[in-house]
């Protein structure tokens, strides 16, 4: 890359995008995501006890307290 400065509308040459490819990280309005979280032990033995009672997935059971929260959260502005 050179030294040179760039105009604000100018794109460096060396840059390539013809094997682009549009939306290809778009996540669509409601998809599932698998995104790995860390949490403490004691937060997730709680949770995993109370999913197997309920006989649904741990992340199924995290998301709706999640959401609530989001609830709540925006009740309270």
């Amino acid at each position: 890359m050179s030294n040179q400065s760039i105009e604000d509308n100018d794109m460096p040459a060396e840059i390539d995008f013809s094997k682009g490819v549009r939306g290809l990280h778009h996540i669509p309005p409601g998809a599932r995501v698998l995104m790995p979280a860390s949490i403490e032990k004691s937060v997730w033995a709680y949770f995993s006890g109370k999913a197997e009672e309920r006989g649904i997935q741990l992340s199924e059971l995290l998301t709706e307290v999640l959401k609530r929260d989001i609830e709540i959260s925006e009740a309270l502005k």
